[in-house]
């Protein structure tokens, strides 16, 4: 659900999948905004267990540290990061 007073954003796709949309929604009698809407839901519904495992993961990657952060933005293990420096002391 979109929140309100939120404004759309343009979807950019390459034009070999537009005319797959284009298609799909004209012979399903509708419009590609609905036909993509709903295609999203489809889509994520067939894979909720996989997006639920990666939030899963992400919350045990961020304790709250600054560390846990530099981890999960750079995708380098936290004793990684210790070996390369560490990630300092920023609070100041």
């Amino acid at each position: 659900m979109i929140a309100e007073g939120k404004r759309q954003a343009p979807l950019k796709i390459d034009p070999a999948t537009d005319e797959l949309i284009t298609q799909a929604a004209h012979f399903l009698g509708m419009t590609k905004k609905d036909f993509v809407a709903e295609a999203a839901r489809a889509y994520l519904d067939l894979r909720r267990e996989e997006v639920r495992r990666g939030m899963a993961e992400s919350m045990r990657v961020l304790d709250g540290s600054l560390s846990s952060s530099v981890a999960a933005l750079t995708g380098l293990s936290p004793d990684r990061i210790e070996e390369l420096g560490g990630v300092g002391d920023w609070t100041e």
